[in-house]
């Protein structure tokens, strides 16, 4: 494909401006169009996108950088095509192809430039080089007064003792970690200098460096100074602070709720109805005509 054609490192800007400028518009606009056909590819490790090169009239290659594991350099190329008279563009090519420094063997490095922090494992061995700037011999002054007077005082010393050098290296990357520059101690009541869980380093780092002590803090850490946290020893929580506390709710507990009967009327009769043909008044009972008890069935 021309859009991956190998140019020399002087002529590249040079070719990618000339070829940026013959590609239309509606070629050069469609970065949205080649990553979404990446993405429905599912290969993932899609970087940003390096530019847009033209490969006539009606195509055109844009290239993202490949972030999959072992292809260092590699590139996405997605060719995309339109009409001449066309505002549409149709993807016509998927591919992945290697960069201009893809195939070629990266500057070799010693393996002990090739350390990083971290990399030390158990039972590994890491020997300081010979002329380490970090270390200087135990019989020469190391500029550290309260170490220089100790040394001289028991007549013992270290047989490698830092230097200034390497205590300034030290201290920056401290300061780097755990100092006051940080969100965290830009957002704590207080600093490590006045906390209770901090330890201070003992020689000429003493007055600037300690070690939290704090197990839910910074535990263990060489932290500034300076540096804060919000697990800070003077830390009051505000008033009211929590939920309330509330009895627990039974939900099986029986809820009685009395019933009330509406009063009757005093115009309505209570009891029974007597049955018809009978009468009794003032308890009377009823008599025939002659004056005797009538008799009932």
């Amino acid at each position: 494909m021309g859009a991956v054609s190998a140019v020399s490192s002087a002529d590249a800007p040079s070719a990618e401006r000339s070829a940026a400028a013959a590609v239309r518009p509606v070629l050069a606009d469609a970065v949205d169009v080649a990553r979404a056909a990446l993405d429905e590819l599912g290969e993932g490790g899609i970087g940003a996108h390096l530019g847009v090169t033209g490969e006539n009239d009606c195509a055109a290659t844009h290239r993202f950088v490949a972030d999959l594991p072992g292809y260092r350099g590699w590139q996405w190329a997605v060719v995309v095509a339109a009409a001449p008279e066309s505002d549409h563009v149709t993807v016509s090519e998927l591919v992945l192809l290697p960069g201009p420094d893809a195939l070629i063997a990266p500057e070799w490095l010693p393996w002990n430039e090739r350390i990083r922090p971290g990399d030390l494992g158990p039972g590994d061995l890491l020997a300081p080089t010979a002329d380490d700037p970090r270390l200087v011999p135990g019989y020469i002054e190391s500029g550290d007064p309260e170490v220089d007077d100790t040394a001289l005082e028991i007549g013992l010393g270290r047989r490698q003792v830092m230097s200034l050098e390497g205590r300034l290296d030290a201290a920056q990357r401290w300061f780097e970690g755990y100092g006051p520059d940080s969100e965290m101690a830009k957002a704590a009541p207080s600093t490590c200098l006045l906390c209770g869980f901090y330890l201070p380093l003992a020689g000429s780092l003493h007055a600037a460096f300690g070690v939290c002590g704090n197990e839910y803090a910074a535990d263990g850490h060489v932290v500034h100074s300076q540096y804060g946290c919000g697990a800070h020893s003077d830390t009051t929580l505000p008033t009211g602070a929590g939920s309330p506390r509330f009895e627990a709710y039974d939900d099986a507990a029986v809820e009685i709720v009395p019933i009330t009967r509406p009063e009757p009327k005093d115009d309505e009769t209570v009891g029974s109805e007597q049955p018809s043909g009978a009468a009794a008044t003032d308890g009377a009972a009823a008599t025939d005509d002659a004056g005797r008890p009538e008799q009932t069935d």
